[in-house]
């Protein structure tokens, strides 16, 4: 099918669950970004900055202002060239990210809104705060003035049988009901950003009501 034809697909099953889609455009080309936004995407994720910075000038300069997500791993030395294209960025980790941020928005004159990223499934192989720092750290980004914790986010692992994860996602939606109802100042805990291309109804059907879609809109990476 082609990238309409996908993006409807997927569009009618979140339409019914009120759930956000993110379009996930890491390596694919802009003209693939432009046949998606064409369809009716309206916020774009990239894993990298590079790629978004890259690609962020040809988007514009063909009159498309879609949302900008970060969703890949966000190191210190990268802030300065994020938070000035960033609309919202996934994975926060540490308190010592979250205040570089708040540096840089503040020079910027900006708020910056993020996601608190949370390693439930405690894999080395992923970034994310253990699920047990979680409100902690969410305590100390809600100290920052210009820095807005907006929810949380997670990376399932990958299974061919999405039932498999059910619990990581359960795990989660848990830790955003408490981190709801501690009615932190200066937050607006209001995503929670969990479900890909192999188990986003899972996820959906668990709380999600962000979810980060790539192969399911544009096929295989290249």
């Amino acid at each position: 099918m082609s990238i309409a034809q996908n993006i409807a697909e997927i569009t009618a099953q979140l339409a019914a669950n009120k759930v956000k889609l993110v379009a996930v455009t890491k390596n694919h080309g802009v003209s693939s970004m432009l046949e998606a936004l064409a369809a009716g995407i309206t916020a774009v994720g990239e894993n990298r900055v590079q790629e978004m910075l890259s690609k962020h000038p040809e988007i514009q300069a063909a009159g498309l202002t879609p949302e900008w997500h970060l969703i890949g791993h966000l190191q210190t030395n990268k802030v300065r060239q994020a938070v000035p294209l960033a609309d919202l960025i996934h994975s926060i980790d540490s308190e010592q990210l979250a205040v570089e941020i708040d540096k840089v928005a503040a020079k910027l004159g900006k708020c910056q809104d993020v996601l608190l990223q949370v390693n439930i499934a405690d894999e080395e192989s992923k970034f994310g705060t253990k699920s047990g720092q979680a409100l902690p750290l969410a305590k100390c980004i809600s100290q920052l003035e210009h820095v807005r914790l907006c929810g949380l986010m997670t990376i399932a692992p990958y299974s061919e049988n999405p039932e498999t994860v059910r619990p990581v996602f359960k795990e989660l939606y848990q830790l955003y009901a408490e981190l709801n109802g501690l009615h932190l100042a200066h937050t607006d805990i209001k995503w929670l950003s969990m479900g890909m291309t192999n188990d986003y109804m899972v996820a959906i059907e668990e709380g999600s009501n962000l979810v980060r879609i790539g192969t399911g809109i544009f096929g295989s990476r290249q």
